[in-house]
């Protein structure tokens, strides 16, 4: 409002000012007078509601335009609020309601033409008056098709960045389900054994399974830990990098002794940091091998060796146990068992490789290589 008002009152400035000057160089036109300034007053004052009634402000505009040419008073500003009308009708409706508008504005300012009161110029005068109205009327429309590009490339935009962020929502929430797995899964594990044994030392040594019990309270809280690490990073939502890492081998394989499977740890090559998602996937790996290994193996020790490459960081888990004849469901090289994806997923976003299997000697061998990003 603010904007159109300081447009109507400079064009209409404009008009009472320049008329004059302009009637003096135009021999034969009216003099200008109080209603040719009646209607330059009108036509810029119409231009107040443009935006909110573009039909209506063009039909005003039009018809004191038409009016104040047939008089015969002098060609001046009063066009240019003609060209400014048209020029809103063509940027505030759609083309054809605009295109029809304009033409019937085209039309009735075409009549001083061949009717007016002064120097009438004929058909010599149609082309400068169509000029008044084409050019005006292109011009809006580019401006329209324009602001309609810009609109549509920005709500696409907007839409590119819901869904990434979905995306990626689904993708932390998928992440986050993993953690939750592996942590529940490996602590329920080791607690289900150490509980089997307890069970079977209480009737006979109680001394000894208040040891298996000591060892669930520990594992259960040390899982508890973990777990509650996990979900506090979600509720603050801030960035999660996870704790869990190759360095806590050494406390797995206490936590998984007491549950009555003895892990040899080997680590080749020189340990040094390795990117946190990696070291995160590493451990995870390890841990949900040696989980099989508790659940499906039935021996009593596994090995696992670390390789710290060049190019590259690997990790093995070997057993002894039963492979792939062993009962129940056998965590082979197939896309069967969330443990199995979980570790597949893992390891190929990261852009490693992932081998399971049967040894050739018996027991069950998992083999993740976990590409090192170069170093310049």
């Amino acid at each position: 409002m603010a904007a159109d008002a300081a447009l109507a009152l400079v064009l209409l400035a404009f008009g009472l000012l320049a008329t004059g000057l302009a009637g003096d160089n135009q021999p034969g036109s009216r003099p200008v007078d109080a209603a040719s300034r009646l209607l330059i007053a009108v036509a810029a004052l119409a231009l107040l509601v443009r935006r909110r009634a573009p039909v209506a402000a063009l039909a005003v505009v039009t018809v004191a335009t038409s009016t104040y040419l047939l008089i015969g008073y002098p060609y001046g500003p009063i066009l240019v609020t003609f060209l400014v009308a048209v020029y809103t009708v063509a940027v505030w409706l759609p083309v054809r309601s605009a295109a029809l508008a304009t033409g019937g504005a085209f039309v009735l300012l075409l009549a001083h033409v061949f009717f007016g009161r002064g120097p009438a110029p004929g058909w010599t005068g149609v082309l400068p008056a169509a000029a008044w109205v084409v050019v005006p009327f292109a011009v809006g429309v580019v401006v329209r098709v324009s602001r309609e590009a810009t609109a549509r490339t920005r709500a696409e935009e907007a839409r590119s960045r819901v869904e990434q962020a979905r995306r990626q929502a689904d993708e932390e929430r998928l992440r986050i389900a993993q953690e939750v797995h592996d942590v529940v899964g490996h602590g329920l594990a080791a607690i289900s054994m150490q509980a089997e044994i307890a069970l079977h030392l209480l009737p006979k040594r109680p001394e000894q399974a208040e040891v298996a019990l000591t060892a669930i309270s520990r594992t259960s809280r040390e899982a508890l830990d973990e777990l509650r690490v996990t979900l506090g990073a979600v509720r603050r939502g801030a960035e999660r990098e996870p704790v869990p890492g190759l360095a806590r081998l050494p406390a797995l394989r206490d936590r998984l002794a007491g549950a009555g499977l003895a892990v040899e740890v080997r680590v080749v090559g020189h340990p040094r940091e390795v990117p946190a998602a990696l070291d995160l996937a590493a451990y995870r790996v390890v841990q949900e091998a040696l989980t099989n290994v508790l659940r499906h193996a039935g021996v009593a020790s596994a090995e696992v060796t670390v390789d710290y490459r060049v190019d590259e960081v690997t990790v093995e888990v070997t057993d002894r146990g039963m492979g792939a004849d062993r009962a129940g469901p056998a965590p082979a090289d197939d896309e069967g068992g969330h443990g199995l994806a979980g570790m597949r997923e893992r390891v190929a976003a990261l852009g490693g490789r992932l081998t399971t299997g049967p040894r050739a000697g018996g027991g069950f061998r998992v083999y993740a290589a976990l590409p090192l990003e170069p170093t310049t």
